[in-house]
């Protein structure tokens, strides 16, 4: 499966995603000819040369010439969908701006469909988007992983003045996600790089691959203590990209109450465990007690061992190391009478195995319309199964 894995040396944004892909090979008047679909202008990209601390990548610059235009969230989305952009840049360009518009909605209290963007409904931020939607289909990467997003401290300036890094937005496109400590005063991680790395990649190590190509989208910025790059390793990864590894965390209680051990679970799944599970067992002294099982991303494996002996009565937690086969994954949406959800397609290699129904989505289609929550999920799964026949 070819399979790129990102590299977060420095962050994530959206210019240096895409002098990341004109730096593996996609060519930069292939994004261009794909982004004059779009009724924007006032814009000019140039890929140059530039090294950062000796390291030469290439930094896609994005000169515009207009200013202050905001847009809304349903604009842009609009947009997106009534253009000729192919299908698969098209759909990943919109959930993309969804996951920024999400973000903007819940910091500031707001409906999405009323959402005005300012830096990231700005040309160069829908350049960056669609941009880098383009290129990642013409790239032909079929798997991406991405290693943990580094946090910075401090402020910048933005169209409401100064705010906090990391930006309120940015880490709420990042929760249940992977991130650490930058150790840096300047912003690593954009609203924009965030919901990219967050809608194309699974989180975490470097997978088993025959590596191909390497390459550098530059920042802006020359950083004094880093090189300002995303790091980015093409190749073919083994078994068909169907194993990775995750670390096992356990731990047995018999005198924690169900009302912990349900706020527990939040917070271990909020934090970033791919899942949580209670099971029974009789413990010493013929007491009925339960095994604690969560299964996580080796970056997060201390963070959630710590939470999980904060949290609850264990004094003790047990982890390893193992591999996980699994299926991929991916995302679509699908219309309805009841209007438009999301579903989970499951494929086996290249053979689609399964299409299910999104929970939040049919819930909230669910609660809109009063129907049941069954119904609403066999007619969503059923609109899927004409949509992806399986």
């Amino acid at each position: 499966m070819k399979t790129l894995y990102l590299d977060p040396i420095s962050g994530i944004s959206g210019d240096m995603m895409l002098g990341l892909l004109v730096d593996l090979g996609v060519e930069l008047s292939a994004i261009e000819s794909e982004l004059c679909k779009l009724p924007v202008s006032g814009y000019a990209l140039e890929a140059r040369r530039e090294a950062r601390r000796g390291i030469t990548g290439c930094r896609v610059h994005v000169t515009i010439d207009e200013h202050h235009h905001h847009r809304t969230w349903a604009g842009i989305d609009r947009m997106l969908a009534d253009s000729a952009l192919p299908e698969a840049a098209r759909e990943l360009a919109r959930r993309i701006f969804r996951r920024v518009g999400e973000a903007e909605a819940k910091v500031h209290g707001v409906p999405l469909e009323t959402v005005h963007f300012h830096e990231v409904g700005a040309v160069d931020s829908i350049v960056d988007i669609v941009g880098a939607a383009v290129g990642l289909t013409l790239l032909g990467v079929e798997q991406v992983v991405c290693g943990p997003l580094p946090m910075s401290q401090g402020t910048v300036l933005c169209a409401h003045g100064a705010i906090p890094l990391p930006a309120p937005a940015t880490l709420e496109i990042l929760k249940g996600l992977p991130i650490i400590d930058g150790q840096c005063d300047k912003e690593l991680v954009t609203p924009t790089g965030a919901a990219i790395a967050a809608e194309i990649a699974e989180f975490g190590p470097l997978p088993a691959m025959t590596l191909e190509t390497v390459g550098y989208g530059v920042g802006g910025r020359d950083l004094p203590d880093r090189p300002n790059l995303l790091r980015g390793l093409l190749g073919e990864t083994t078994e068909n990209g169907e194993i990775d590894r995750v670390v096992v965390l356990e731990t047995h209680l018999d005198d924690t109450t169900p009302e912990v051990l349900g706020f527990l679970m939040e917070r271990l799944l909020a934090a970033g465990a791919f899942d949580v599970g209670y099971s029974p067992l009789q413990m010493k002294k013929n007491r009925p007690g339960l095994r604690v099982t969560v299964v996580a991303p080796p970056p997060l494996a201390d963070r959630l061992a710590r939470l999980l002996l904060r949290e609850s009565s264990a004094i003790g937690v047990r982890r390893y190391e193992t591999e996980r086969l699994k299926l991929r994954r991916d995302s679509a949406t699908v219309a309805t009478e009841l209007g438009e959800a999301a579903v989970k397609l499951i494929y086996e290699g290249e053979k689609l195995l399964r299409v299910s129904a999104e929970y939040a989505s049919c819930r909230a289609l669910a609660e809109a319309s009063g129907r049941p929550l069954p119904e609403v999920y066999r007619l969503v799964e059923r609109a899927a199964e004409a949509f992806f026949p399986v």
